[in-house]
């Protein structure tokens, strides 16, 4: 093995590896928020994104965590005023 390959391997392994849980807390969602949900949604991954001022949650799904629209029972997006 090259010794430059040798110094390189345990840099690259690395960076692979976890160090911690690597979650933040989330501030707390406003009560009308909580309110309005669908019970079916994980509140305690709801963040506001910015981008289109939407409220989304993390969905574990059996492959992946997804982020979905957090929405009200009736289907409709919750965002934030315009």
């Amino acid at each position: 093995m090259n010794a430059a390959y040798a110094l390189a391997l345990p840099l690259l392994i690395a960076g692979c590896v976890s160090t911690g849980s690597g979650e933040t807390e989330l501030p707390p969602l406003p009560e009308q928020v909580v309110a309005v949900a669908a019970p079916w949604q994980n509140l305690a991954t709801a963040r506001l994104i910015p981008e289109d001022n939407c409220y989304w949650y993390e969905h574990d799904g059996p492959v992946e965590t997804t982020l979905l629209p957090l929405r009200t029972p009736e289907g409709r997006p919750i965002c934030g005023a315009s």
